[in-house]
C-alpha cells in the first residue's frame, strides 16, 4: 500500500543504491531470523517432556550458529559468536548477509507447530513438512525490504539474489535468445557473463566484461568452415541483410569493440593496458558489447 505522501507525489523519490545500511541490515536480518524455525529439518533439537513422557522437537539455534561459522565465516557476530545486526561504528560485510538470505531461501521448508495440548501446554512442538510454500512469503518479505529501501537487489524464484540492472538492454527476451545460441562455447560464455553481471558484488563486473568480450571474439568464428576473418565478415553481412550502409556500421562497431578489448584491461592484463576503476564504466562496456551480440545472434545460422 502506498502512503499518503507517495500517492500524492509529496515524497522525494527513493535513492536507488547497492549499499545496505545498518538500518536495512537489521530489517533483513530480522526477516531471516523470523524464518529460522523453517530450517528445523536441518537443525533439530530433540527434547523430552518428562511430565507426559513424550518427545518433541525444537529449532537448534546453537547448532545453526555453529554451522554458520563454517558456511558464512565473515558475517557480523557479537562477542558471543551470535549472528546479530551491526551497531554504531561496527564494520560489516553486506555480502555475507546476502549469503545468509540465500542460505535460508535455499533450505526453507514448511513447518507445523503448536502446543501438545491446548489445555495444559506441556511443550511447543515443531513438525517438519516436506513442502516449501513458505518460500513465497519469505521471498516477498525480503523483496519488500529491498524495494522500500531502494536497494538494487531482488531475491529470485531460483532462490538467489541478483542485482537489479538499470539502463541496460539486458532483458528476459535477450536471455532467452542467449539460451538458444547453437554454438556451445559462445552460449556458455554469454550465460556466464550475464550471471556475473547480475551478481550483487561489484567485484564481479570485471569478470562479466571479460566473459562477454570472450564471447564476442568467439562469435566472430561462428562459421567454422571459414577462417576467422571470413567468418566475421559473414556475421556482419548477415546482420546487415547485405546492405552496404549497415555493413559499414556493424563492421566499425566490431572493430571498435575489439580495440577496446585490446586497449583496456578487459581480456589482457599487461601493465600497458588501461585500468578501469569506475564500475559504471564496466556497465557501459558490458551493455555496449551486449547490444551488438544481442543483435548478431538473431542472424546466426
Amino acid at each position: 500500500m502506498n502512503l499518503y505522501t507517495e500517492r500524492h507525489g509529496l515524497r522525494k523519490p527513493i535513492e536507488r543504491t547497492s549499499k545496505i545500511s545498518k538500518e536495512v541490515y537489521t530489517l533483513l536480518l530480522n526477516a531471516c531470523q523470523k524464518y529460522y524455525k523453517n530450517l528445523t529439518h536441518i537443525f533439530k533439537l530433540q527434547q523430552h517432556c518428562s511430565f507426559v513422557n513424550q518427545p518433541y522437537i525444537e529449532f537448534n539455534r546453537s547448532q545453526f550458529e555453529n554451522r554458520m561459522v563454517i558456511k558464512i565465516p565473515v558475517i557480523f557476530r557479537d562477542d558471543y559468536g551470535r549472528i546479530v545486526a551491526p551497531q554504531d561504528n561496527d564494520v560489516y560485510d553486506q555480502y555475507a548477509l546476502i549469503d545468509l538470505i540465500e542460505y535460508v531461501a535455499e533450505n526453507i521448508k514448511d513447518i507445523s507447530e503448536g502446543w501438545n495440548n491446548d489445555r495444559y501446554r506441556n511443550y511447543w512442538d515443531i513438525r517438519c513438512l516436506n513442502t516449501t510454500e513458505v518460500f513465497d512469503h519469505y521471498q516477498n518479505e525480503i523483496n519488500e525490504i529491498f524495494q522500500e529501501s531502494g536497494l538494487l537487489f531482488t531475491l529470485t524464484s531460483e532462490k538467489i539474489i541478483e542485482r537489479i540492472t538499470e539502463n541496460t538492454p539486458l532483458s528476459p527476451a535477450i536471455e532467452t535468445q542467449v539460451q538458444q545460441i547453437a554454438e556451445y562455447g559462445t552460449r556458455e560464455l554469454m550465460k556466464d557473463a550475464i550471471a556475473l553481471y547480475k551478481t550483487p558484488n561489484p567485484a564481479a563486473r570485471q569478470d562479466s566484461v571479460e566473459k562477454i568480450w570472450d564471447a564476442l571474439e568467439r562469435l566472430k568464428t561462428n562459421y567454422t568452415n571459414l577462417d576467422k576473418r571470413g567468418s566475421a565478415t559473414k556475421v556482419v553481412n548477415d546482420m546487415s541483410n547485405g546492405k552496404d550502409e549497415f555493413i559499414t556500421i556493424f563492421d566499425a562497431e566490431f572493430r571498435a569493440l575489439t580495440d577496446i578489448g585490446n586497449s583496456f584491461r578487459i581480456r589482457h592484463h599487461e601493465t600497458n593496458k588501461i585500468d578501469i576503476t569506475d564500475n559504471r564504466h564496466y556497465d557501459y562496456f558490458f551493455n555496449r558489447c551486449l547490444s551488438l551480440i544481442a543483435l548478431a545472434i538473431q542472424y546466426l545460422k
